[in-house]
Order: C-alpha cells, then structure tokens, then sequence
C-alpha cells in the first residue's frame, strides 16, 4: 500500500505527541489522505469517541471511520440514502476483518488503571488501511 509509511507516521506523530483518541486520529489522516480539510466542531465531536469515552462500547476506530465515509460521501455529493448504505457496508466488513465493533473487544489489554498509553496505535494503522482500501475499492455497497 502506498499509503503504509505515511499511515504509520501519523498515527505515530498524533498519538504520542498530541495524544490524540483513535477516533480523531482516524478522521485527521483519513481527511490529510484526501485533502479534506476538516473544521473545528468535527475534530472536538469525537474527542469521547473512544469507545465511548474509554466505556467500552462501539469503538473509535470504526466512529471515526464511519465519520469520515460521510464526510467524504458529501464531498463526493453522494445523496444521504447511499452514504447510510456505505456506512453499513463499511461496519459489516469492519467486524468481519477485525471481529467486533466494540472497544472492550478490539482494545488490547481492555480497559485497566495501569495500562501503558496509546495501547491501540497498531491496530489504528491496520484500521486506517482498511478503511483507505474500503473507500478506493468497489465493494463499499456502491453496486
């Protein structure tokens, strides 16, 4: 993919310097990848897309995905009906290739006082690759 070394970078770069949750790492890549910028009320809404807020529920890999297949579907001037089916093709694959779409599922370790930060960054990069291979590919419920 040529898109590897860049995706392994920023995630890198927006974890461990700007400590960023999954979900916003997601939309600010994704959204760098193609060149969309993104506004402010975008980037604060999924600062508790985490999981839910680290609660466990549907992860922020998948949230920020599915943000961003809106956001790109309207780019793209897609009507509201065929991003919805996008989005549900997305999540159903999601599940299929990663098992879940719960946080307290995917999240190495879960969720423990003590756990070492940024415990999801490889598992971010395979995440932004899938969805960058989902949104180029013909199999995104667009047939």
């Amino acid at each position: 993919m040529q898109y590897r070394e860049y995706i392994n970078e920023r995630v890198h770069s927006l974890y461990w310097n700007d400590d960023l949750n999954c979900a916003t790492t997601i939309l600010i890549t994704l959204s760098e990848i193609f060149q969309i910028k993104l506004g402010t009320q975008i980037v604060n809404a999924a600062i508790g897309m985490h999981g839910a807020g680290k609660y466990g529920a549907q992860c922020g890999l998948a949230e920020g995905s599915l943000m961003f297949i809106g956001i790109l579907g309207k780019e793209k001037g897609l009507e509201l009906k065929e991003i919805v089916t996008r989005c549900y093709y997305f999540a159903k694959e999601f599940e299929i290739e990663f098992g879940s779409l719960n946080c307290r599922d995917l999240r190495p370790q879960g969720f423990k006082p003590d756990n070492p930060p940024h415990l999801c960054e490889e598992i971010t990069k395979r995440a932004i690759a899938f969805t960058l291979n989902y949104l180029n590919s013909d199999s995104n419920g667009s047939n």
